[in-house]
């Protein structure tokens, strides 16, 4: 299938049937395909937890507002966290990146604060959300970004320190009566002149 055409018929899947696991092999090609994700100057300042207990997924959904379904229903839950700690990032800079990536962190990066910093590593983390989503619709699967959660509860329940939970994607198949897919709910974008210029 052509690019395009995964673009027009991907969506977000609000309704899942429950109870289908992922085969093994795709689940080892998601966390490949996170491992592999871009990054500004290669800085990688991310984790991904992947869920796939469903007492754990009943737990998350407690903390996930109107997402809780998705949650408990989805095979798969993957927690995108940002590094939270300027300083063990700086670490991880030093110890596995080139010093032209290290020297562009300290000249361009980091005298803006600590603030600031976080803010740049969590853009990074939403670098890897749509190279996720569009690998999961690419692999035939649904998939639903959420974040309407209740961050710390999830770093909380996961045991995530030193990081930050961002948002999370619920993976797996949709419902055939799910009504959001384009199939029944035609995709509404603005049009191409609103969003695209020429020079």
């Amino acid at each position: 299938m052509k690019f395009i055409d995964i673009a027009k018929n991907r969506y977000t899947t609000k309704k899942y049937l429950g109870g289908r696991k992922l085969d093994r092999d795709i689940i080892d090609q998601l966390k490949e395909i996170l491992r592999m994700c871009p990054s500004s100057i290669n800085s990688q300042p991310w984790k991904f937890t992947f869920i796939e207990d469903q007492e754990l997924k009943n737990q998350l959904a407690l903390s996930s507002r109107h997402n809780d379904e998705r949650v408990r229903n989805a095979s798969l839950i993957v927690v995108f966290s940002a590094m939270n700690e300027v300083g063990i990032f700086e670490e991880h800079l030093t110890k596995n990146l080139p010093p032209r990536a290290l020297d562009y962190f300290t000249n361009n990066i980091k005298p803006r604060g600590e603030a600031e910093i976080k803010v740049w590593m969590q853009h990074q983390v939403y670098i890897s959300l749509g190279f996720f989503l569009a690998a999961c619709a690419s692999m035939g699967l649904d998939s639903t970004p959420m974040e309407g959660i209740i961050r710390d509860d999830y770093d909380k329940a996961l045991g995530i320190t030193g990081y930050r939970t961002m948002f999370a994607v619920a993976v797996g198949f949709r419902d055939p009566e799910d009504e959001n897919q384009p199939t029944i709910t035609p995709k509404l974008r603005r049009p191409l002149e609103d969003v695209i210029t020429e020079k």
